[in-house]
């Protein structure tokens, strides 16, 4: 069997990468910034390569070291799920995962069955309640927010890049035409997502109806009600143009169909530290390649 390097060395070395900070590395591993700095001096030992350039008390990931990462870090996960799969010992691995429901029903909920296949043993447990971004690293373990931007303070990874429209009942949109002007709009009821406020502006913006003041405006906290509450014609929904194509109900229509950026995206939010927990590194490397 061909040499190994020291496993103590290797897990330091992957952890600060991951983590981001030595300093955040050590506390993790419950080791000093000193023996952290040995086991990565001895893993640039038996490779003869320098993995960090250091200034101080900073440690910065060189070219070299990043070649190492990607070469060695996909093997060193086969390895964890080989021997998770072989040791009967070992419990169930738990998740605990906020969600918001319309992302749950229309891209989670059905590629879930191909994560449990992959990995029997994890189970997630789902939240859909509110502040989910408050509680992440208290009562959850992470989660899939619909934000505009991300914290220093997470991990954070933008999980798509949306239009925003305005989309109505069937016969309301013919009603209207497919670019009706300020006086037609006035009269209607728009619906706003309580986690999408910024939408409305940025779509009014876009199209040059800032003087836009609709008959009234209705607040929901769930993009499911809002997309039934549009095709019953209870009024102008400002949704994104995926809630819209994975819902595919015949019963709405787009007003103005252009292409608007909007200012919110889906994150996957957790502590930096608790990447490093089983259960939410094997969830998020699989959530960043199943392509939803």
């Amino acid at each position: 069997m061909r040499r190994l390097p020291p496993l103590r060395a290797l897990e330091a070395f992957i952890r600060v990468v991951r983590l981001g900070s030595a300093r955040a590395a050590a506390e993790e591993l419950s080791l000093s910034p000193s023996a952290l700095s040995r086991r990565i001096g001895n893993l640039e030992d038996f490779t003869g390569k320098k993995m960090f350039s250091r200034t101080g008390q900073a440690m910065r990931l060189t070219d070299e070291g990043r070649a190492f990462y990607d070469a060695v870090a996909p093997h060193l996960e086969s390895l964890a799920v080989a021997v998770e799969a072989q040791s009967e010992n070992l419990q169930l691995l738990r998740l605990r995962l906020g969600v918001l429901p319309l992302f749950g029903t229309q891209r989670l909920f059905p590629k879930l069955p191909e994560l449990r296949e992959l990995h029997p043993r994890l189970h997630i447990d789902i939240d859909t309640g509110p502040h989910l971004i408050d509680r992440v690293g208290d009562t959850l373990d992470a989660a899939i927010l619909l934000t505009t931007e991300p914290s220093p303070n997470y991990h954070m990874v933008q999980l798509d890049q949306n239009t925003v429209h305005a989309i109505c009942n069937v016969r309301l949109a013919e009603k209207l035409g497919p670019t009706p002007g300020i006086k037609e709009l006035e009269q209607q009821t728009f619906l706003i997502h309580t986690d999408m406020p910024q939408s409305f502006d940025a779509w009014k913006k876009a199209l040059g109806l800032e003087a836009l003041h609709p008959n009234a405006v209705d607040h929901y906290d769930s993009g499911q009600l809002i997309l039934e509450a549009a095709a019953q014609g209870l009024g102008v929904a400002i949704m994104h143009d995926d809630h819209i194509k994975r819902n595919n109900d015949p019963r709405l229509a787009k007003l103005y169909d252009l292409p608007i950026a909007s200012p919110y995206s889906y994150w996957f939010v957790c502590r930096p530290v608790d990447l490093e927990t089983r259960a939410v590194r094997i969830f998020h490397d699989w959530l960043l390649g199943a392509g939803m």
